[in-house]
């Protein structure tokens, strides 16, 4: 009982340092995604077609972004201007 007791605080410890380090050293996955956005718009077909379609729709969100910022200074200079 003792033996099998000690066993499975080892196999929990082991889980729990293994648990530890991984979230502390785990790098986001973000990073690596334009690199392979870029290679599989390189191959052409369905699976190219559909990261063209990811990298289009990332860029129309970084412009949509921007617009909006615009939209908002232009609304703070209407609203100081008096209009």
């Amino acid at each position: 009982m003792i033996r099998r007791t000690v066993r499975i605080v080892v196999v929990a410890g082991i889980f729990a340092v293994g648990f530890v380090c991984g979230s502390l050293s785990q790098r986001p996955a973000e990073a690596q995604l334009g690199d392979v956005m870029k290679q599989a718009g390189g191959a052409g077909g369905a699976v190219g077609a559909v990261s063209d379609l990811g990298t289009s729709i990332t860029d129309m969100q970084t412009h949509l972004d921007a617009l909006n910022k615009n939209m908002e200074t232009l609304r703070k200079i209407k609203t100081a201007l008096g209009g």
